[in-house]
């Protein structure tokens, strides 16, 4: 029988909580008949009619205070004042002025009203003292010390609504820190998902441009040499599907880093591309029909990682684009030279070049995304990038990437 009962108390607790101002509403009507019995014994007050408003304004104090507490304060302090005026002594209606003396100091109430509220709480009791003494010879001591222990409610009153209104003030304020730092979570959260987002579509972009490129110009030597020159069309084929083998390969690596909650030991991915994999890189263009002469001018050295990774897929990009827009004819050169702050590259071609909307900030109609890629990724690595027609003719790639960024 216990549970049922804990329900019932809470059901009537939460109906409470719901119902505020009811609940005043019946603490004032207590209240107010309380003061009007205690006015009905003329024996003990000499009340006269004025005694029944007064009674009723400190009942409308408890009953309204927390829809206007600023106004409430101001009627309980009238009441009091025509309290003293009419000669009426302390009533059970005056616990009123406790009451909204605390809610006042409780509330984010102006200033005044809160000045107000402490101020005429403490002058209630020495005010009543000098009104009302007590009967009887009641030494000095005795009258000062009844005067301070009337007036600690008051105080009371006042520091626990303050405190109740610090501690409700300094919840508010820990709950919209989180809400803030929740909101800039989801911020960078968003941020950084952008910022791999547009990383891997930089990566997919060069994997897939560089040997579907290499893959179509294969397929279509073989298809041209196909019943004159069998044995270029094998090895044209052999290196479509080597390419083929490469870009699945990196593709794979690429899906890897998307599977977030899957064992990093279940799948092979191929290591991340870096500036000794370029003469590879440069090697392959060649079998595919592209002459390149390839030259690495200083002392080689390890890199940051970013900026191995940087200087791998601008060559691959550039060496595309020659494919893609030199012409048949067209041959290319890469030159990485080491210097003591960074890497310098320049990749040049002796084709017809590109359109000038294609080295443009922002391409044109979708296209030149590889340039615009290029320079995303050297702006990552805090590097510069000159990207344009040469004067005697064909195109200019050149880049400086440091080795610490900013």
């Amino acid at each position: 029988m216990v549970f049922p009962t804990l329900g019932y108390v809470q059901r009537v607790y939460d109906f409470l909580r719901r119902h505020p101002t009811g609940v005043d509403a019946f603490w004032a009507l207590v209240l107010l008949a309380l003061s009007l019995m205690d006015l009905a014994q003329e024996t003990l007050y000499k009340p006269g009619w004025a005694g029944v408003p007064i009674s009723l304004g400190l009942a409308l104090v408890v009953a309204l205070r927390r829809k206007m507490p600023e106004r409430m304060l101001v009627l309980a302090t009238l009441m009091g004042i025509a309290q003293m005026i009419a000669g009426i002594q302390i009533i059970p209606g005056d616990f009123a002025m406790l009451v909204i003396v605390y809610t006042v100091a409780a509330r984010d109430s102006p200033r005044w009203a809160r000045s107000l509220a402490l101020v005429g709480g403490l002058l209630a009791a020495p005010l009543s003292q000098l009104l009302w003494p007590p009967d009887g010879e009641v030494s000095t001591t005795a009258r000062i010390f009844l005067t301070i222990v009337l007036a600690v409610p008051f105080a009371l009153a006042w520091v626990l609504g303050d405190s109740i209104r610090t501690r409700r003030a300094y919840f508010a304020q820990l709950e919209e820190r989180a809400m803030r730092l929740e909101r800039e979570r989801e911020a960078q959260s968003k941020v950084a998902v952008a910022a791999e987002r547009a990383r891997i579509a930089r990566e997919l972009h060069d994997v897939v441009a560089h040997n579907v490129s290499v893959m179509v110009v294969q397929a279509d030597g073989a298809a041209y040499v196909l019943d004159a020159a069998p044995d270029q069309a094998r090895q044209a084929l052999e290196t479509i599907s080597t390419t083929g083998r490469q870009a699945l390969a990196e593709m794979r690596r690429l899906l890897g880093v998307l599977r977030t909650g899957d064992d990093p030991e279940s799948g092979e991915y191929v290591p991340q591309p870096d500036v000794r994999q370029i003469e590879d890189l440069v090697e392959h263009v060649r079998k595919a029909g592209l002459t390149v002469d390839f030259k690495i001018e200083g002392t080689a050295r390890p890199l940051p990682s970013g900026v191995e990774l940087t200087a791998y897929r601008i060559v691959q990009e550039a060496l595309t684009n020659t494919r893609k827009h030199g012409g048949p004819d067209a041959g290319a050169s890469v030159r990485l030279v080491y210097f003591d702050d960074g890497l310098g590259l320049l990749v040049e071609d002796d084709g017809r070049g590109s359109a000038h909307e294609l080295y443009e900030d922002g391409g044109v109609d979708g296209q030149g995304h590889g340039l615009i890629g290029m320079r995303e990724r050297i702006g990552m690595v805090g590097g510069t990038l000159d990207a344009g027609p040469r004067p005697g003719g064909g195109f200019r790639i050149s880049a400086l990437l440091p080795l610490k960024s900013g």
